[in-house]
């Protein structure tokens, strides 16, 4: 007997829809040079000024400390894959000028753009819930090389105006912002944690296992897997 089929797919980026190395070695590596220079030709702006100094707090730096040693911890904060809200800041509006300007491309798996596509036009719609932030997530949806999908999707959400990952209650705020019952959303990831999560707040679940990707050996225990959207079937029972 077929199920219903979800209101609402939220994505994970890392791992489902992208490689992970796309991100962390293409955007990384884009935003680790230009991290100090970005900061000192914006010095006016307000969220510049902020990260720069929740950066100075948080590293315990000197409220005056130069922009040299703010990108030392930045850096540092990169390579430890560190999700702080002050780097996530600098960082997507460094990726932001990049997508914008034409130096940056977002890689998307081939079996993604035409799921997509399939699904809005059937009336599903999407949503992204990511650890980079929803300043970053938009461009990177919006320069993919299968062409514009950020038109495609409803809502973006980070680990700011969420929460962190691996917490129930940031689910929970999502279908609330979303203004849906939790068991219309499908949560899309590589990550059993997350998955784990999503289930507890009442959320569909399928966990993606890609060739080559960190959780392709992980155990998703009584959540379903696929190993592309292409078989993903929207109108199998929960």
């Amino acid at each position: 007997m077929a199920g219903t089929r979800p209101a609402w797919i939220v994505l994970d980026i890392e791992g489902t829809t992208s490689a992970t190395r796309s991100v962390r070695t293409g955007l990384y590596e884009y935003a680790r040079p230009r991290l100090g220079a970005w900061i000192d030709a914006h010095p006016e702006d307000p969220e510049v000024r902020d990260a720069v100094a929740q950066v100075r707090a948080e590293a315990g730096l000197a409220a005056d400390a130069g922009t040299a040693d703010v990108v030392v911890v930045l850096r540092r904060w990169m390579d430890g894959d560190v999700k702080a809200t002050p780097l996530k800041t600098l960082q997507g509006q460094v990726w932001a000028a990049g997508f914008a300007g034409g130096e940056l491309t977002a890689h998307f798996f081939p079996d993604v753009p035409p799921a997509l596509r399939a699904w809005h036009a059937a009336g599903t719609r999407l949503a992204v819930f990511s650890s980079g932030s929803a300043r970053a997530q938009r461009p990177w949806f919006r320069h993919a090389e299968a062409g514009d999908l950020a038109s495609l999707v409803d809502g973006f959400f980070d680990t700011v105006n969420a929460g962190p990952k691996r917490e129930t209650a940031s689910y929970r705020r999502i279908a609330g912002a979303l203004g849906a019952p939790a068991g219309a959303v499908l949560f899309l990831s590589d990550v059993p944690a997350e998955l784990d999560a999503a289930a507890e707040a009442g959320w569909r679940t399928t966990g993606v296992r890609r060739p080559g990707e960190p959780s392709e050996a992980a155990g998703f225990g009584r959540h379903r897997v696929v190993a592309s959207f292409a078989e993903l079937d929207l109108e199998e029972p929960r």
